[in-house]
């Protein structure tokens, strides 16, 4: 319960993601990082079951995957349907709240994709100056 009203009191002030204690640090971590923002992506082509899901964000591991997939529920981005069959089937997709995120971190992330050239040529300069001055 402490937790909880502790949580509560941070959040009855505004929002500040410098304040080490304010708790959009983790929702930013969790949309930010490398697995929230490939599912996020991914999510935003359409739904997916949690195997395609894993087929689709490449090189992820089952347990980060879920790991990714309950935080982004918990922070209510992703919704997440069991269906009551056997085999079992669950099915992710994104709420509106997900929708909008996902929009976001999309941007961004074609943006590094477009960019890449740049970003290459700016390490090979990096690692000769770095190299000179040892």
């Amino acid at each position: 319960m402490e937790v909880i009203e502790e949580e509560r009191s941070l959040l009855d002030r505004v929002p500040d993601v410098y304040d080490r204690m304010c708790p959009s640090r983790g929702v930013l971590e969790h949309v930010t990082s490398r697995w929230g923002v490939l599912v996020l992506i991914a999510l935003r082509e359409r739904g997916y079951r949690f195997s395609e899901l894993r087929r689709r964000v490449a090189g992820v591991s089952e347990k980060m995957l879920a790991q990714t997939l309950q935080a982004l529920e918990r922070d209510g981005f992703v919704l997440r349907v069991a269906h009551p069959v056997i085999p079992p089937r669950v099915d992710y997709s994104l709420t509106p709240l997900g929708t909008e995120v996902a929009e976001h971190v999309s941007g961004l992330a074609h943006w590094v994709e477009s960019r890449m050239c740049a970003v290459a040529d700016a390490r090979e300069e990096y690692d000769a100056r770095a190299a000179i001055t040892g």
